[in-house]
């Protein structure tokens, strides 16, 4: 039998693991974070480091692709355009070369140092395990947005999801692949892996203030992700709407002109809903891509391309190997 093979502290190992890094504007941290994951898990065998750069409009992707150029472990996939946290989800996990991906920050906020904690519970035979922050070093609006976020789906909404859950997490490249997959008008990745059935575990790691700049999350992007989170994931607000009116229009009929106004409440409050779900339907039956690759150093499907890549070039190249391997 063969021997399972081994990482510096003793604990089983993946044959292959992709440190998965999506970032947007984080010239200032590339090459620190590059080194942390080269000091903390080059012990892994098949050590991949995936950078997705989300329209970055600094020098984020002139970085990467300096690192790709002295480290054959660094691969890239750059986006025409900022496509969003989710989407950067979907491109790292369907182009991660690893048996295992472990997800990290370029600011550093999940420190690599606690990954090895994931990967072993993992190994253990769960599909996703994640990261359990339970001092985090967020802006205060962070903390309370995700708390209620969570709870708000779990009870209110009705949402399957591991409550306290962060993109700190190690996946299973071949269940993951399935999600993206799926692809869902409102993606979702944590919603969407109890939707495949997986087994998951949690572990609590540390997490860290961030070092360069503020937050990239501003206040209107915590709404919005929350609302395709809830909206995406949840058909109740539709029931309560129709139990709404229900109610609303004997006593509209019974109460005369403050019926009237109550009534032009749960007017509004109706086509805010209905206006929510046939986003959802519309964006459903249209389905768009998620994201449109500008470059990459690795293959990529031709059809998540925004152009062909020229003839010559290091993914026309790759993509030809590609081809001919099938």
């Amino acid at each position: 039998m063969r021997e399972i093979p081994r990482q510096r502290s003793g604990e089983p190992a993946p044959a292959s693991l992709t440190a998965f890094i999506p970032c947007f504007n984080e010239e200032g941290q590339v090459d620190e974070v590059h080194a942390t994951i080269d000091a903390e898990l080059s012990g892994y065998p098949g050590l991949e480091i995936l950078f997705v750069d989300d329209g970055s409009t600094d020098g984020t992707l002139a970085k990467v692709k300096a690192l790709a150029a002295r480290d054959p472990r660094v691969r890239y996939v750059s986006f025409s355009r900022n496509f969003g946290l989710e989407a950067a989800h979907g491109a790292g996990f369907r182009y991660a070369g690893g048996e295992w991906v472990v997800q990290l920050d370029a600011d550093l906020q999940s420190p690599p140092a606690e990954a090895p904690k994931l990967i072993a519970k993992a190994l253990e035979g769960y599909d996703v395990v994640y990261g359990i922050r339970r001092e985090r070093h967020d802006p205060l609006f962070r903390r309370l947005g995700s708390a209620a976020q969570q709870r708000l789906a779990q009870r209110l909404f009705g949402v399957d999801l591991v409550y306290g859950s962060s993109v700190f997490r190690v996946v299973r490249a071949a269940v993951a692949r399935r999600a993206v997959d799926m692809r869902l008008a409102t993606p979702y990745f944590v919603a969407t892996m109890p939707l495949l059935g997986a087994r998951w575990a949690t572990v609590d790691v540390a997490h860290r203030q961030r070092q360069d700049g503020g937050s990239r999350w501003a206040v209107w992007r915590l709404f919005s992700h929350s609302a395709e989170l809830l909206f995406g994931f949840s058909l109740r607000p539709l029931v309560w709407l129709y139990a709404a009116v229900a109610c609303a229009v004997p006593v509209v009929i019974a109460a005369g002109r403050p019926g009237v106004v109550a009534g032009e409440v749960v007017l509004l409050a109706a086509v805010g809903i209905l206006a929510a779900y046939v986003h959802r339907l519309v964006r459903g039956s249209v389905r768009p891509r998620l994201y449109y690759v500008r470059e990459a150093n690795i293959p990529i499907e031709p059809g998540d391309m925004l152009y062909a890549a020229p003839p010559g070039s290091a993914v026309s190249g790759r993509l030809a190997e590609t081809e001919a391997a099938r």
